[in-house]
């Protein structure tokens, strides 16, 4: 852990100055008390302030400390789930509006850099990468799948000689490019989006984590300092909330994912490996992912862990698995290597509702958070508002529990994905 109370990265590294907000103390009433300081809980904040409402935010660590500070910065649309899944879970007509959301989701993203002025470096373009034939198979059918079905017909397919337009790799096949996509700091966003909220009115407080949860129609949110009490409570925490509300810890789990940062490679050579800028992940289930920063560094990440302990000698894995796809970096520095927690559900889908009417939750977004997180806070702060037909939308992907109760859910899930490891292989 830095000074600054983030974990050592390069996102700390390079954040942009932001204020320490205050611990919470004493009691207090508000209309709204939001739970967890990333872009979901913010992106529900900024929704209800600016419609008026009393706000208080609650985070235990600092804001943007967890998945929103320290992930890839891919923002592209579509869930983790796959089309034709989402298809079967909620028949093709909510599957095709469901999709058309995390559309906007991903115009919501720029339109909040745009309005609130945030300094977050985005760039334009994302990149599906295919290894193997069946990779280009299956990039094919995507494509016509969601032309097709989804209304979506931007996006690009090229083979060869065409791949090296977006990334310079013997390893690629082919490549789907979808211009609408993009990546960014994802830190610098989320203080952005947390400076924005606090200029609407929202109560800010940080190093302030939730001991308890009372539910009930007047929901009490216990502190170590104090307690809040709200008309109604958002639940933006993932995977950080554990068991405060032990009915949604249940139908998720934590999936560590890690990064490097290579040294700055200058702007000459970091065009040559990924010439129009777009971010990149190819298309094995345990992915890699990475993109260029904006001082020209490769920011790399890739494998993965289902346990909560993080697998050892992470800079020197990470590091092999970048010089397999880009052997020419093999003189290159690696200056920061850090991880974090993204949450899953059973069917890879993001998992929004609400509880006993009062309590309004998001969670499990399996990797797409950075897109469709503050979009599904101003989700769940249009339904407090009144308006609640996306959330009723959200909630026909019906969700289940991990098997295995909490002592066999782990091992069960580490069983189920040997065999995605092995078909990464094949």
């Amino acid at each position: 852990m830095s000074s600054s109370g983030y974990i050592d990265s390069y996102y700390a590294a390079t954040a942009n100055a932001a204020p320490r907000h205050p611990r919470f103390e004493g009691d207090a009433e508000c209309d709204v008390c939001v739970i967890g300081g990333g872009i979901t809980g913010l992106g529900a904040a900024l929704t209800l302030a600016e419609r008026g409402y009393r706000v208080i935010l609650i985070e235990a660590e600092r804001i943007g400390w967890g998945a929103s500070g320290r992930s890839g910065g891919q923002i592209m649309s579509g869930f983790a789930t796959e089309a034709p899944a989402l298809t079967r879970l909620v028949g093709l007509p909510h599957a095709q509006r469901l999709f058309a959301l995390t559309r906007e989701a991903v115009a919501d993203v720029r339109a909040r850099i745009a309005r609130h002025g945030i300094a977050c470096d985005w760039r334009d373009g994302q990149v599906l990468a295919a290894i193997k034939p069946r990779h280009v198979r299956e990039l094919v059918q995507h494509k016509r799948l969601l032309e097709r079905d989804f209304e979506y017909p931007d996006l690009r397919f090229v083979t060869g000689t065409g791949v090296g337009e977006y990334v310079t790799s013997a390893l690629y096949r082919a490549a789907l490019y979808d211009p609408a996509g993009g990546h960014l700091h994802p830190l610098n966003y989320t203080l952005g989006l947390a400076a924005a909220a606090s200029a609407a009115g929202v109560a800010i407080h940080e190093s302030s984590p939730a001991a308890s949860l009372v539910r009930g129609a007047r929901p009490v949110v216990k502190l170590a300092g104090g307690e809040i009490r709200a008309r109604n409570v958002v639940l933006a925490g993932n995977v950080y909330l554990r068991e405060l509300v032990p009915v949604l810890r249940r139908r998720i789990m934590p999936v560590g994912t890690y990064i490097i940062a290579t040294a700055p490679l200058g702007g000459a050579r970091a065009r040559t490996i990924i010439p129009g800028d777009a971010c990149v992940a190819d298309m094995n289930f345990v992915l890699d992912y990475y993109r260029r920063s904006a001082d020209d560094r490769l920011l790399f990440g890739g494998r993965v862990s289902y346990s909560t302990l993080p697998p050892p000698g992470i800079k020197d894995s990470l590091r092999k698995r970048m010089l397999h796809v880009f052997p020419a970096l093999a003189d290159v520095a690696v200056d920061y290597a850090w991880g974090g927690f993204v949450d899953i559900t059973m069917n890879r889908a993001p998992d929004l509702g609400r509880l006993d009417g009062t309590l309004y939750y998001a969670q499990g977004f399996s990797g797409q958070g950075m897109a469709l997180g503050a979009f599904a806070g101003s989700v769940l702060g249009e339904a407090i508002a009144g308006t609640a037909e996306r959330l009723d939308l959200f909630a026909k992907i019906r969700h289940h529990d991990f098997p295995g109760g909490r002592a066999l859910r782990m091992p069960l899930l580490v069983l189920a994905m040997l065999y995605y490891r092995l078909r990464d292989w094949l």
